[in-house]
Formats: structure tokens, C-alpha cells, sequence
């Protein structure tokens, strides 16, 4: 399961799985138990901003502040992405 960081933003971590790289590029953020069913998936377009397909168990300011820190960081998030999958960005 690769972590875009080794580090928790808003307490969590910002990862994809190998089963995620059939679909565009897209985010989970997750406790430390990086599960899905309580994890949230943003859906990322090539600006950096997001389309929220799952809250998870995250608060709307936890979430806020994700989607600010992908829109900032996503470049370099879709190079580790592309790293292992063939699909682009959210284009819908």
C-alpha cells in the first residue's frame, strides 16, 4: 500500500493500493489502521483540485485541509502515482 507520504497529514495518512490503479488518480486518507471503511477517497483533477467520493470518518475541517494540502502537493503526488499506474487524472 504506498504512501504518497511516510507522514500523517491532519493525523492521516494520504495513500493508494494496488487494487486503486484501475481508476484515475485518486487519494485515501486514513488512520493509522489504513482501512478503507473508515478511510476517505478524493478523486484528483489535473489542477489539483478534488471531487470528494467518500468522507470516511474524517471531520469537514480534517477534510478541508487535505484537499488544500493535495492541491498543494499533487504534482508530486501524481509522480509517485503514475509510478504504478497507467490512468490520469479525474477528468468527469
Amino acid at each position: 500500500m504506498p504512501k504518497y507520504y511516510p507522514n500523517k497529514i491532519c493525523g492521516y495518512y494520504l495513500y493508494y493500493t494496488s487494487f486503486c490503479i484501475i481508476e484515475c488518480m485518486h487519494v485515501h486518507a486514513s488512520d493509522s489502521r489504513l482501512t478503507e471503511s473508515s478511510s476517505a477517497k478524493l478523486f484528483v483533477h489535473s489542477d489539483g483540485s478534488t471531487v470528494v467520493q467518500k468522507q470516511g470518518a474524517l471531520t469537514d475541517q480534517e477534510l478541508r485541509k487535505i484537499q488544500s494540502f493535495i492541491k498543494e502537493h499533487y504534482l508530486e503526488m501524481y509522480e509517485m502515482w503514475k509510478t504504478d499506474s497507467d490512468n490520469g487524472f479525474y477528468e468527469k
